[in-house]
């Protein structure tokens, strides 16, 4: 029996945001029964924690989608970090996370009625733009840009990103970039930026709410924009706002999250 929960991450209620499964375990259970745990959970991210007992307030992490584990996620990250301020951590405001996948140590802060994530900055290269983008996403963009891990096609028009109907299956045929992002400036005095996250690859096809995005998003609009703070709203059918902040090589990623679900996994073991 696993306790398990379910935080809406960038989400003002419950139904808005992205929802990121949460597993607090005592120890380490084998990694293909993660792997099951987060297909039957059919989210686009459950994460794993396990408190390591030589660290207060220290986690080891990692993230699991429908389809295997993932090298950094940023929601289930923050929805990890709500889960662990609410139920476990009362009487801290920082968490320490030791990622297994890819070695970061990542760091959440909570302030206020927000948690505040300190994320690597991933700031995207020009790329060459492929017919190919424009067939699968449904718009040609004015630019491509490319981090390590994916693609971020950057528009003229905030109203060209929300309307966009991409055809998935072509997006998971391109062969760059595990995800693509896809940005705009925002015509809403509210935010900076629009943005949108597509993760066919890995059984994903919007994202709700995508935090690791900002990791490339934030040094990309900060240095088109001239600023060290934005305010990104990602317009999926739940939606939801993230805040960033540049600082050195790091990104500040923050939002506001709510609580959807408590239970347990019965096993039979």
């Amino acid at each position: 029996m696993l306790k398990y929960f379910v935080a809406d991450a960038f989400a003002e209620e419950p139904f808005e945001g992205n929802p990121a499964g949460v597993c607090v375990l005592d120890e380490w259970i084998p990694m293909e029964k993660m792997a099951k745990i987060a297909m039957e959970n059919n989210l686009s991210e459950t994460g794993f924690a396990v408190k390591v007992s030589s660290d207060p307030c220290t986690y080891e992490l990692r993230w699991f989608t429908p389809v295997g584990e993932i090298d950094l996620c940023g929601h289930c990250t923050f929805g990890t970090a709500y889960i662990l301020f609410r139920f476990f951590e009362q009487e801290t405001d920082v968490i320490h996370f030791h990622t297994l996948k890819c070695g970061y140590h990542l760091v959440v802060e909570k302030q206020g009625d927000r948690i505040v994530m300190d994320f690597p900055s991933l700031p995207p290269e020009p790329f060459e733009y492929a017919e190919y983008m424009g067939e699968g996403v449904g718009a040609v963009p004015s630019e491509v840009w490319k981090t390590d891990r994916d693609l971020l096609l950057v528009y003229d028009s905030d109203e060209t990103v929300i309307g966009l109907q991409p055809n998935f299956e072509k997006l998971k045929a391109f062969p760059v970039g595990l995800s693509v992002y896809v940005t705009a400036k925002s015509a809403d005095p509210r935010f900076d930026i629009a943005a949108r996250a597509f993760w066919p690859k890995i059984n994903v096809n919007e994202d709700p709410v995508c935090g690791s995005m900002h990791s490339a998003l934030m040094p990309f609009w900060g240095a088109r924009l001239g600023k060290s703070k934005i305010v990104s709203r990602n317009y999926s059918r739940r939606g939801g706002t993230v805040w960033c902040e540049q600082e050195g090589d790091r990104v500040k990623i923050s939002g506001k999250g709510a609580l959807y679900l408590v239970g347990e996994i019965l096993l039979d073991e």
